[in-house]
C-alpha cells in the first residue's frame, strides 16, 4: 500500500518511516518527507530528488524494435509472391532475373520499414506532447510543471477536474471529493479529510487522508504532500496505465482494409485469367505464372495501410504545430466530416483576458462606475461620470466601493505573481480581473488576505452559480463574502445597501437590479454579482453549511467585465459557413451578453439568412426528445447551460444526423466530450478529466485552431483518396496493358522485372508524395464529407478504371508502333517492349499531376506547393532514364537504347492521358457552372 514511503527523501537520506503515510499527522508527514507545506521544496532540492528517484512516470509499453519491425516486412503476402516469382525464374534458368527479384524483396522491405518507422516516430512525438501537468508549490510560489517532474515531498494543489498526478498525503481538504473507481472500484466519489487513519493495514479505499495517482478530483480543492511517484504509486504497483494516444485501427483503416481485400480478390481472378489465357495463346506456363505473379504484386496495394497510418500521423503532427493535439486517430477522419461545432464562448471565441470595466453599486444608470485600464496591469482610475473617485481604503467597512472590491478580491482562488516585468496568472481569469481591479485602488492582495484570513469556503458550483468564502475580519468578527450569477445572488439576498444603509431588498428593487444587469449585458459585458453577510461569533457549523450561508445575504452590486473577441474569429466564422459547418455558442453567461457576442460573430443567422434563436437554459427543462430536435435545428446560442444541457444538445444534434464537435474544459463536461463525435478540451484552462475524455486538445484554447484542425482533417482524407486514385489507376493500367495484349494475340509488352520496377519506382514514391499534399484552396469551400460515405464510390471507381484503361491504351499504341517499326524478332521485340515500358512509366508519372485533384486543373496553381511530389517525380524520372542509358541495368531489365523518333512516340503517348484527363475535367467544370 502507499503506506511505505519512497526511498530517502532528503539530502541527508534519513531512514524511511516504519508506518504507512496515512497514519501520520500532516506535520509529521511533512517532517518525514523533508518538506514545508507552506513553501514546498526548493528548486534545488526538487532537482536533486529527481536525479535520485527518477521521473514520475509508469513504464510505457515498449515500441517494436527496429529488428522486429524489419523482420515483419518479410512476413507479408507480397514477399511470399515475390519469393515464388524468384523460384520460378530460377527454375526457368534465369538466374539474373531471380537475383533481381531478391533485390526487389529487399527494397520492398526497406520501403515498408521506413514508412512504418516514420509513422511510429510521429505517434511517439504526439504522445510526448500529451504529457499532463501539475500545480505545485516550490520556493514559496505556485507554478505549473510537467507531472513527470514531480518528486516525493512536492506540495501539489488540487482542484475539481484535476487528475491526481502522484500518491500524496493531504495537508488541506476543502469539501474535497475524489473518484477512486479506477483504483478501488468504488462507484461514488469519496470525501477526503486530513485526519490520519489509525489502522496500519488500511487499504487504499480506507485511507481518507491519502489521494492516489490516476484518480480524479470531482469537487472541492486541496493541498497534498507527494509521498510516492511513478511505479511506486498504488496505480504503478497494479500496472494500471494512463490512457495514451490511441493506436487502434480507425474506421478509415477498416474501410481501406476492406477495399484492399476486395481488390485482392479481383486481382487474383484477373491474374488467373491472364495466366490461363497466355498459356492457351502459346506462352510457357511457368513464364505466364511468373508474369501473373508480378502483376498481382504490382496490383495488390500492400503499402496502403502503412501509408495511411503515416499520413494520419503526419497530419496529426501538422495539427500539433497549429496548436491542435489529436489524442485518438479516429478523430482525424471525423474532423473532416464535422457539420456542427458547439463552442464555449469564454476563452475559445474570446481571449479570456477579463478586464473589469464597470461597477454598478446602485441600479441607477447614472451611478455606474467606469474603471479604466485594460489587461492585467494594475493601472487605472475609477470614474463616475466625469469625476475621478478617490482610492478606496481596504479596511473601510462603510464605503460601498471598498466593500465591493474587498469581496471580489477575497472571494477568490486566483493568484497573480509580478516579477522581472512579467505577470504570471494562476487560476480563473475572471477572478484574476477582480484582483487587478482591487490593485488599481492601490491594494496589495497578499496583505489583504493576511488581514482578512479565510477560515472556510464553499467552492463555486455550476448548480448554484455562486462561491462563498468565510473570513476573519481585523476586528475579530466573521463575515461571509459571495460572488456569482446576478439572478442567483439576488435570489439569495434579503437585503441591499441603499443610500449607505442596509435595507430590505424589495421585489421592485430586485427588478431594478435585474434591469441594471441587463443593461451591462447589452453592452456585451460579463456580469457578476457581489453580496455579503455578517456571521454570529462562535457558530462554526454555520461556516460550512452552504444553504445557511447563502441565506439573508446583503446585495452589494454588479461587476461588468469585458472579454474581447479573439483576433480573426469573425473571419473564421465566415470560413465555417462557406465550408458548410454551423457554429453553436454554448455559454454560462446570461442571455443578453451571449446574444450581443453572437451578433458580433455573425452566427445569429443561418447560411440562407434565416434568423437563429438564442435560448436560455430555463426554456430547456421541459423539452421532450422532439422538442430538443426542434430547438437545436434553429438555435445559435444556448445561455446559462449546464454540462447536462451540453450532453442533451449533443444527443439531439446527432439524432438530427449531424457530426458534432463539442468543446469543454470542466470535469462535468466529460460526458458531453465523450458523447460528441469529436470532443475538444481546452489545453490551457481545461481540467485533466476533460482532456482525458477529449479526442483533441487545443493548446491555445482558440476557436480558430478547431477550424484549422477540421481543414487538416479534410486534407488527410483527401490525400488518402489521392493516393488511392493514383495507385489504383496505375495498377489497373499495368494489368490492362498485359491483359489486352494477350486478348489481341500480341507478344507480351512488359517483362517480369519491368512490372516489378514499375511497382517499386513509378508507383509507390509518387503515391506516397501525393499523401503529403498540402491543403487545396477549395478544401474549405465545399460541404463536409459524409462519415459513412465509401472511399470508392461508383463514380470514383469508374474514373480510376477509365484513366487506367487510357494509360494502358496509350502504352499499347507505343508498343504497336515499336513492334511495326522493329518487328517481333529477338532483336526487334525488345525495342517495342522498351517503348511500352518507358511510355507506361512516364505516363504514370505525369498522371500524378491529374490525381492531385478530381476537379482542379493540373496546370492551375499552386503547382509547386508539394515539394515532395516534385522530388519523387524527378527522382523516379531520372531512375527511369537510367534503365535505358546504363548498360548493367539495361541487361537486368532487358531494355534497349531508344532513337529520337522512338522518344517522340514515347513522350507523345505518355502525355496523351494527361491531356485527355484534363480536357474531361475542364468539360466537367464548365457543366458544373452551367
Amino acid at each position: 500500500m502507499s503506506g511505505s514511503p519512497n526511498a530517502p527523501m532528503t539530502t541527508a537520506d534519513p531512514p524511511a518511516p516504519p508506518t504507512p503515510w496515512c497514519t501520520y499527522e500532516t506535520a509529521a508527514a511533512a517532517a518525514a518527507l523533508g518538506t514545508d507545506p507552506v513553501h514546498g521544496l526548493s528548486t534545488a532540492e526538487a532537482g536533486a530528488r529527481f536525479v535520485r528517484i527518477g521521473a514520475n512516470a509508469l513504464p510505457e509499453g515498449s515500441r517494436m524494435s527496429a529488428a522486429a519491425l524489419l523482420g515483419r516486412q518479410f512476413r507479408s503476402l507480397m514477399v511470399l509472391l515475390l519469393v515464388v516469382a524468384a523460384l520460378i525464374a530460377a527454375l526457368l534458368g534465369d538466374r539474373l532475373e531471380s537475383a533481381a527479384i531478391v533485390v526487389v524483396i529487399v527494397l520492398n522491405a526497406a520501403i515498408g520499414f521506413a514508412t512504418e518507422w516514420k509513422a511510429g516516430d510521429a505517434l511517439a512525438g504526439l504522445r510526448r506532447l500529451s504529457m499532463p501537468t501539475a500545480r505545485v508549490r516550490r520556493d514559496g510560489h505556485e507554478q505549473r510543471i510537467a507531472a513527470d517532474q514531480l518528486v516525493p515531498g512536492d506540495v501539489i494543489l488540487l482542484d475539481a477536474g484535476d487528475r491526481i498526478p502522484a500518491d500524496a498525503r493531504l495537508a488541506e481538504a476543502e469539501r474535497l471529493h475524489v473518484d477512486e473507481a479506477v483504483l478501488t472500484g468504488e462507484s461514488m466519489p469519496v470525501q477526503k479529510t486530513c485526519a490520519p487513519v489509525a489502522s496500519r493495514t488500511a487499504g487504499p479505499a480506507e485511507q481518507r487522508c491519502m489521494v492516489f495517482a490516476g484518480t480524479v478530483v470531482t469537487d472541492g480543492r486541496g493541498t497534498a504532500l507527494v509521498t510516492a511517484t511513478g511505479s511506486r504509486t498504488e496505480t504503478g504497483k497494479i500496472g494500471t496505465l494512463l490512457q495514451q494516444v490511441g493506436t487502434r485501427a480507425t474506421p478509415l483503416e477498416a474501410k481501406l482494409t476492406q477495399l484492399g481485400h476486395a481488390l485482392l480478390a479481383v486481382v487474383l481472378l484477373l491474374t488467373v485469367a491472364i495466366v490461363l489465357l497466355g498459356w492457351l495463346r502459346g506462352h510457357a506456363l511457368l513464364y505466364m505464372l511468373e508474369v501473373g505473379i508480378s502483376l498481382a504484386i504490382a496490383a495488390v496495394p500492400e503499402g496502403l495501410l502503412a501509408v495511411t497510418t503515416m499520413t494520419l500521423a503526419i497530419g496529426m503532427q501538422r495539427m500539433a504545430r497549429r496548436h491542435a493535439l489529436v489524442r485518438r486517430l479516429p478523430a482525424v477522419e471525423a474532423l473532416g466530416s464535422t457539420t456542427v461545432i458547439c463552442s464555449d464562448k469564454t476563452g475559445t471565441l474570446t481571449h479570456n483576458a477579463m478586464t473589469v470595466c464597470a461597477l454598478q453599486l446602485s441600479p441607477t444608470a447614472a451611478d455606474r462606475i467606469v474603471v479604466t485600464g485594460t489587461g492585467y496591469t494594475p493601472h487605472g482610475d475609477f470614474q463616475r461620470g466625469n469625476t475621478v473617485l478617490d482610492r478606496a481604503n481596504a479596511d473601510e467597512t462603510s464605503d460601498p466601493l471598498a466593500l465591493a472590491l474587498r469581496i471580489g478580491a477575497l472571494c477568490n482562488d486566483a493568484t497573480i505573481t509580478r516579477a522581472d516585468g512579467s505577470t504570471v496568472l494562476l487560476g480563473d481569469p475572471t477572478e484574476s480581473a477582480l484582483i487587478v481591479v482591487a490593485e488599481k485602488a492601490g491594494w496589495d492582495h497578499a496583505a489583504l488576505e493576511r488581514a482578512w484570513p479565510r477560515v472556510a469556503e464553499v467552492p463555486f458550483s455550476s448548480r448554484t452559480h455562486r462561491m462563498i468564502t468565510v473570513h476573519r475580519a481585523p476586528d475579530g468578527s466573521t463575515v461571509a463574502y459571495a460572488k456569482g450569477a446576478p439572478a442567483a445572488m439576488l435570489e439569495a439576498s434579503a437585503w441591499e445597501r441603499y443610500d449607505g444603509q442596509r435595507t430590505p431588498l424589495t421585489p421592485e428593487r430586485r427588478d431594478r437590479w435585474m434591469q441594471a444587469n441587463e443593461a451591462l449585458a447589452a453592452d456585451g459585458l460579463r456580469v457578476l454579482a457581489l453580496a455579503w453577510r455578517a456571521l454570529p461569533d462562535g457558530d462554526e457549523t454555520l461556516q460550512t453549511d452552504e444553504p445557511a450561508l447563502a441565506r439573508d445575504l446583503t446585495f452589494v452590486g454588479l461587476v461588468g467585465m469585458r472579454d474581447p473577441l479573439r483576433e480573426g474569429v469573425v473571419g473564421t466564422m465566415a470560413v465555417c459557413r462557406t465550408a458548410g459547418i454551423r457554429t453553436i455558442m454554448l455559454t454560462g453567461d446570461q442571455l443578453g451578453t451571449a446574444t450581443v457576442i453572437a451578433r458580433q460573430l455573425g452566427i445569429d443567422v443561418a447560411a440562407d439568412g434565416t434568423p437563429l434563436r438564442a435560448v436560455h437554459a430555463r426554456d430547456l427543462t421541459s423539452l421532450d426528445d422532439d422538442g430538443w430536435l426542434a430547438v437545436v435545428r434553429n438555435t445559435a446560442v444556448f445561455a446559462r447551460v449546464t454540462p447536462e444541457h451540453k450532453l442533451r444538445i449533443v444527443d439531439a444534434l446527432q439524432r438530427d444526423g449531424q457530426v458534432v464537435a463539442m468543446t469543454g474544459d470542466g470535469v462535468n463536461d466529460a460526458p458531453a466530450l465523450k458523447a460528441a463525435d469529436i470532443g475538444i478540451a481546452m489545453g490551457i484552462r481545461g481540467t485533466e478529466v476533460a482532456k482525458d475524455a477529449a479526442d483533441m486538445v487545443l493548446t491555445d484554447d482558440d476557436f480558430t485552431t478547431i477550424v484549422h484542425a477540421i481543414e487538416q482533417g479534410r486534407v488527410i482524407v483527401d490525400n488518402i483518396l489521392r493516393f488511392i486514385h493514383y495507385l489504383f489507376s496505375c495498377n489497373i493500367a499495368e494489368i490492362f496493358t498485359v491483359f489486352a495484349a494477350i486478348l489481341l494475340g500480341w507478344p507480351l509488352p512488359l517483362g517480369v522485372l519491368q512490372i516489378l520496377w514499375l511497382n517499386l519506382v513509378t508507383d509507390i514514391f509518387p503515391a506516397m508524395a501525393l499523401a503529403l499534399e498540402p491543403s487545396a484552396p477549395a478544401v474549405m469551400q465545399r460541404p463536409p464529407r459524409a462519415p459513412d460515405a465509401p472511399l470508392l464510390t461508383p463514380r470514383f471507381a469508374w474514373r480510376i478504371a477509365w484513366e487506367g484503361g487510357l494509360i494502358a491504351a496509350c502504352t499499347l499504341v507505343a508498343f504497336r508502333v515499336g513492334w511495326q517499326r522493329y518487328g517481333t524478332t529477338t532483336e526487334g521485340l525488345p525495342h517495342a517492349v522498351t517503348m511500352a515500358f518507358m511510355t507506361l512509366a512516364l505516363a504514370q508519372l505525369v498522371h500524378a499531376f491529374s490525381a492531385r485533384s478530381q476537379q482542379r486543373s493540373a496546370f492551375a496553381a499552386p503547382r509547386f506547393a508539394n515539394r515532395w511530389l516534385w522530388g519523387a517525380l524527378l527522382a523516379s524520372a531520372a531512375l527511369q532514364i537510367v534503365t535505358v542509358s546504363w548498360t548493367p541495368l539495361r541487361a537486368v531489365l532487358r531494355t534497349t537504347t531508344l532513337s529520337g523518333n522512338d522518344w517522340l512516340v514515347v513522350v507523345t503517348a505518355a502525355l496523351s492521358p494527361l491531356l485527355v484527363v484534363e480536357i474531361v475535367k475542364a468539360v466537367q467544370r464548365v457543366r458544373s457552372r452551367a
